[in-house]
């Protein structure tokens, strides 16, 4: 039988994660909170305040949505504006720069 869980991921507390690795402008930090982790699959909630860095997706995909905070991600289709409400896939080869300006959660399915 599988773990059931029922959070507020907006309330829900989060773990200190560290300064985000290979940070290219601010500090940013990350917080969260692992759902589920096995060798398939992650869910969870993720938080990071202010900053830049480059983001690839090598052997898995991900799919984001966001319910706080205000940012961009820069790839090769263009500027895509992070907010709440924003939801977006994210596949295997993907990369690009985060850019976040005011510190952003999301909840998290990599697959």
């Amino acid at each position: 039988m599988r773990d059931l869980y029922v959070i507020i991921a907006g309330a829900a507390e989060l773990e200190d994660w560290g300064p985000k690795p290979l940070a290219t402008s601010g500090q940013p930090h990350e917080r969260g909170l692992m759902l589920h982790d096995d060798a398939h699959s992650k869910l969870g909630v993720w938080e990071c305040s202010p900053g830049s860095w480059d983001s690839a997706k090598e052997g898995c995909g991900e799919l984001m949505h966001f319910i706080s905070g205000h940012g961009w991600i820069v790839d090769a289709d263009g500027r895509w504006e992070i907010r709440p409400g924003a939801t977006r896939w994210f596949p295997d080869g993907w990369s690009g720069r985060w850019e976040v300006d005011t510190t952003v959660r999301k909840i998290f399915a990599i697959l």
